[in-house]
């Protein structure tokens, strides 16, 4: 295979997926729900409980984005395909620490699950050929540590806004990128 072959499979996936749109409005819905799940006035272990439980929801409301925005999940006879669900299921190898937050400090699970979330994105830009995700999953892990070496342990819902606002930017940028990869195409 050539670099070039590569590229045509990467544009293939960036094009039939729109740069994993579906996933990225999903999850920024999610956020905000987990933002407003860190408001209430419980505590920190029940909220991050309540953040798991929310986060469940997302393959289901990522398939109704998918329905939407009429994105593909399978791209037959593309073998990049299969990548992009590993490059998403290896993300759940970082749960043992999110586990160990929720018992011993669950006062900064919410930032330990954004610094997940946001470094999961990374390799994203290789798939998809989108700088984008690359440049998002370093904003988004290190300002949530930021964030929570800065707020208290009552503001932690400042990093549900952080990221759910890092998305909606980053949405921007990969419909964007989308729509000018699709115009090149088309000349």
């Amino acid at each position: 295979m050539t670099k070039t072959d590569l590229n045509q499979l990467k544009l293939e996936l960036s094009l039939k997926a729109k740069n994993g749109l579906d996933f990225i409005l999903a999850a920024t819905l999610i956020w905000l729900i987990i933002t407003f799940v860190w408001t209430l006035p419980f505590s920190s272990y029940d909220k991050s409980v309540l953040t798991f439980i929310v986060g469940g929801l997302m393959l289901p409301l990522a398939f109704v984005m998918s329905k939407i925005l009429k994105t593909q999940w399978k791209i037959k006879d593309n073998p990049l395909q299969p990548l992009g669900l590993w490059l998403n299921i290896a993300q759940l190898f970082y749960f043992p620490f999110l586990i160990f937050i929720l018992i011993y400090l669950p006062d900064y699970f919410i930032m330990g699950y954004v610094i997940i979330t946001g470094a999961h994105f990374f390799p994203y830009a290789l798939f998809y050929n989108e700088l984008g995700f690359a440049i998002m999953g370093g904003i988004i892990s290190f300002g949530a540590l930021l964030l929570a070496l800065w707020a208290t342990p009552e503001q932690m819902y400042l990093i549900g806004i952080f990221i759910a606002s890092c998305l909606a930017v980053l949405a921007l940028l990969l419909y964007s990128s989308y729509k000018g990869k699709k115009a090149s195409l088309i000349q």
